[in-house]
């Protein structure tokens, strides 16, 4: 058992990080345009992963159908990704966004059954319809709450729901190249391929952005955003996976939307309600009977 201790902890603290991406993502769409913010966060993580991988496995032998396939994965995992999350979290709230975003497990699921013909147990069944019973809990049962829930949470939800789909689809396209590819050579392609479909939209944004406007608290969370949760939480999570069985990786999965709502609530001054309490309890309890049958795959890199 304590083996597995540091490790386990590896992977609590990337997924900590990868919570406190949401509170990050809600503070730096006040001060950047989406596609902006989302161009220097991959352009700075291109920066660190490419000298890394170039360092410890040098450039990697890639087949063309993998490449396309990781085209493919950036495009959904990562383009879409962040322009549903980003403009998602300026109609919602960072609590709700987190929640939401943590139903990525059972969508993946059920993603499978459809596109790969994986099987489903009892128990990914159960967890995908925990996942949709906890989400439509916030939807609809938070619109009567007199908690702020942001200017259309609705609307922002489904965009939230939106990053969800992509994200799960990244999932699914790494299954073809998982085997083929490493870790860090995935999460460095996809680091370059995100800042390469950023760019044009970043620079026609970038052209009437005040950028010493900027403060330096704010570059800061370009910063976190590119190194930290890109970087940093990437590592801390392969090298956890790699030492601890993958039904207790994907429990611990569920330290996610707990790092979302806890700070959520003290940096953001959100509050918390009960929808979100038994929303947040209908997902970790999904989160943890997906696990139990198969290993969960999570890429820092969104």
């Amino acid at each position: 058992m304590n083996e597995h201790l540091v490790p386990s902890l590896k992977i609590i603290l990337a997924m900590t990080i990868v919570g406190s991406s949401v509170v990050a993502g809600k503070l730096i769409v006040q001060s950047f345009p989406v596609f902006l913010a989302s161009e220097l966060r991959f352009l700075l993580a291109s920066i660190i992963l490419v000298p890394l991988l170039i360092k410890f496995e040098g450039f990697p032998s890639i087949r063309k159908g993998d490449v396309l396939i990781l085209f493919l994965q950036t495009l959904s995992g990562v383009f879409l990704f962040n322009i549903f999350m980003l403009y998602g979290l300026t109609r919602t709230t960072a609590i709700e966004g987190g929640i939401i975003t943590s139903t990525i497990p059972a969508v993946t699921g059920g993603l499978a059954f459809l596109f790969l013909k994986e099987k489903l147990t009892k128990n990914v069944i159960m967890g995908i319809l925990l996942a949709v019973l906890g989400t439509l809990t916030i939807n609809f049962y938070g619109s009567f709450s007199s908690v702020e829930r942001g200017s259309s949470p609705l609307f922002g939800n489904l965009l939230i729901f939106g990053a969800v789909i992509s994200e799960a689809l990244f999932i699914i396209f790494g299954k073809f190249v998982a085997q083929r590819v490493s870790p860090l050579a995935i999460s460095t392609i996809v680091s370059v391929f995100g800042a390469v479909l950023f760019l044009p939209f970043a620079l026609y944004e970038g052209n009437q952005f005040k950028f010493e406007e900027v403060s330096i608290t704010e570059w800061g969370l370009i910063f976190y955003f590119g190194i930290v949760v890109t970087v940093i939480a990437f590592i801390l999570m392969y090298q956890g996976v790699s030492k601890v069985p993958a039904s207790t990786a994907g429990v611990l999965t569920g330290v996610l939307p707990m790092s979302s709502v806890i700070l959520s609530v003290l940096i953001l001054g959100e509050e918390i309600s009960f929808p979100h309490i038994v929303g947040i309890g209908f997902t970790l309890t999904a989160i943890y009977l997906i696990a139990k049958p198969a290993k969960k795959t999570y890429s820092p890199n969104h």
